[in-house]
């Protein structure tokens, strides 16, 4: 199963385009750095590598998420093996996981995401193997994962704090002072230091990340969207099961030692709904739940009318896990994309029609007078249309683009004297009129394919006369967090 989902992921990789997401981490690579404003430097270092050995090429780029996928279904069931599962619980937690909306859509994009998932995974299974066979060592291998995880996120401390939490509630509760668990914390600490330090000397530009995305400015956030999101991020088919799982891991007598577990996740999903975080930071721990599930599952399925119940597990499985192959994976035309496929899975339209956007900022800049077109610049309203202009404007004779998005604003401001100014990716010109003494429409983003994404439709803007220098309004006002 865990090859089946690598190879597929591979051999879809190609298809549709750039998501918003790999264009910034590719940009990002370009101004590598201990840490950025929302993130540290594993990815961006990575992208900056994979492009350095195949420029262009997508396969290449997203390789290491489909591996990574791939081994996320290995975790998942060797997490089933730690809790008793035998050959057909092990299967069945495989194939839940394979074919789950956070790995499958995660190993299809080169993500901090698809890292997060396998560090919690391999944390969470050297948690569950230490607290079966009491050996503490163990957790030199939990610090190892989350501190490795800490160069891509600081995500991973929030699994820290929910087993901690969950050894305070649950037990064994000497496991907070042993040596080999402080140990694994200063593993943790020790290679987490890189991005801790960059963040204490930027002033922890994360929380304002935090903040935005608490505020609902960003893609899956918000309260209501994060709850929901909890039924639908692993599969609907798989709720029953990991309901099952959480309920067995909090109460069968059996199962005692890994009672810390199920708090774990109660305290995080606890945390991301009260602190308005995403959807899917928890969910890695939501695949924990479910291969302790399918434990429970496979073994109800051994049961009584063996036959029945093996023949609902089956039918079922056809309306509510196959979907999740065709909502997140490229599997559809990009040019009959079905609307709801959008509605579902927001990144599937992230990654259409990034060229055809850099054709309709190309054909506004080719509009301008030639002494315009000699000291224009373009501003953009994120680092995705930033980065696919950094990919695709060259070609097209297109000036260096800018973005106040995020770590943006740090890899440099416009020159002093670019008074003309293409603006894409602002849907109202209020600010825009508080920078410049005039803004025009000029033209319309157009993908040449119907996706309701954030660019598509979007309007472009010439802005001239500058009001005041860029130096006094980039980092305040040009500033913004998302």
């Amino acid at each position: 199963m865990a090859a089946a989902v690598s190879v597929a992921l591979l051999v879809l990789a190609g298809r549709y385009g750039y998501h918003r997401d790999e264009l910034y981490f590719l940009l990002a690579g370009r101004h590598l750095d201990w840490g950025y404003v929302d993130q540290g430097s594993l990815v961006p270092a990575l992208a900056r590598l994979l492009d350095t050995i195949a420029p262009g090429n997508l396969v290449v780029l997203r390789t290491p998420s489909a591996l990574l996928a791939g081994g996320a279904v290995l975790l998942v069931s060797a997490i089933a093996r730690e809790l008793g599962a035998g050959r057909g619980g092990q299967s069945f937690a495989a194939l839940l996981a394979g074919l789950s909306g956070i790995v499958l859509a995660s190993g299809h994009l080169l993500s901090t995401t698809t890292v997060d998932l396998l560090v919690w995974l391999a944390a969470v299974l050297c948690a569950v193997r230490l607290l079966r066979t009491g050996d503490s060592r163990w957790a030199l291998g939990i610090g190892l994962a989350l501190g490795v995880g800490m160069l891509s996120k600081l995500l991973p401390a929030l699994l820290a704090v929910g087993l901690i939490a969950g050894v305070g509630i649950a037990g064994p509760r000497r496991l907070l002072r042993d040596r080999w668990v402080l140990a694994g914390a200063g593993i943790a600490a020790l290679l987490a230091a890189p991005n801790l330090i960059w963040q204490a000397a930027h002033g922890f530009p994360q929380l304002s990340v935090a903040a935005s995305i608490s505020g609902g400015e960003s893609s899956y956030s918000g309260r209501l969207d994060a709850f929901t999101l909890q039924f639908v991020i692993i599969s609907p088919y798989a709720v029953p099961i990991w309901v099952a799982g959480l309920v067995a891991l909090l109460r069968r007598p059996a199962w005692r030692a890994y009672r810390g577990v199920g708090w774990a996740w109660l305290v995080v999903v606890g945390i991301v709904l009260i602190a308005g975080g995403k959807g899917y930071y928890d969910a890695p721990l939501l695949l924990v739940l479910t291969a302790a599930g399918a434990a429970v599952t496979a073994a109800w399925a051994s049961r009584g009318p063996v036959v029945l119940r093996r023949g609902l597990l089956a039918l079922g499985a056809v309306p509510l896990l196959l979907p999740n192959v065709v909502l997140l994976l490229p599997v559809l035309p990009a040019d009959r994309l079905p609307a709801f496929v959008v509605d579902v899975n927001y990144d599937a339209g992230e990654t259409i029609g990034w060229p055809a956007f850099a054709d309709s900022v190309a054909i506004v800049h080719r509009g301008l007078s030639p002494e315009e077109r000699a000291r224009a610049v373009v501003l953009t309203g994120n680092y995705g249309e930033a980065g696919a202009l950094a990919r695709y404007g060259p070609a097209r004779g297109l000036p260096r683009a800018y973005s106040g998005h995020n770590s943006m604003v740090d890899f440099g401001r416009p020159p002093a004297d670019a008074d003309v100014v293409i603006v894409v990716g602002w849907e109202r010109s209020a600010p825009l009129n508080a920078w410049f003494d005039e803004c025009a429409l000029a033209g319309r983003v157009d993908q040449r394919v119907e996706v309701d994404n954030d660019e598509n439709g979007g309007p472009i803007f010439v802005c001239r006369g500058l009001r005041r220098p860029w130096a006094q309004i980039w980092g305040t006002e040009v500033r913004h967090a998302g």
